[in-house]
């Protein structure tokens, strides 16, 4: 479960957490470089696992987020936190990937109405979701931006 943030310093080092790690995502880079490194940094988890990461006009990662599920088959994403989190950040482009620890990378129902729901609502706040990757138990994924749903 995603912990509670209780200070301005907690919510910056949550944000910070992979952004080092995470670079540019850019038009000149492959249109799926900075999902594929999240999907790789989430595929070997045991329980599922949402991450985000918040970039701007350019592409540069400004920060991102992981939120943990509290069983190995479903995590509740806090849509508002998501929202939010971009409009702290400034960001204009937001790329998620979650993993299904014991299924395949074909996206649920679920996920599907999340991807729609979280669109439409960092939207409202002129930001774009770039794309959503889902990541099997065997590592293989599944993109909505390439099946042109994002």
């Amino acid at each position: 479960m995603d912990g509670v943030a209780l200070d301005a310093a907690t919510v910056a080092r949550d944000l910070w957490h992979m952004a080092s790690a995470l670079s540019v995502f850019s038009p000149e880079a492959p249109p799926d470089a900075l999902a594929s490194r999240l999907a790789a940094a989430i595929a070997d988890e045991r329980c599922e696992v949402a991450a985000f990461a918040f970039c701007d006009a350019r592409g540069t990662v400004l920060g991102t987020r992981r939120i943990l599920s509290s069983g190995s088959v479903s995590v509740d994403l806090p849509l508002r936190r998501i929202v939010a989190d971009a409009v702290l950040l400034d960001a204009v482009q937001v790329v998620m990937a979650h993993n299904h620890p014991v299924g395949e990378a074909w996206p649920s129902r679920a996920d599907r109405e999340v991807t729609v729901r979280l669109a439409r609502a960092l939207a409202a706040v002129d930001t774009r979701l770039v794309d959503h990757v889902v990541v099997g138990r065997d590592g293989a994924t599944w993109s909505f931006r390439a099946a042109g749903l994002l």
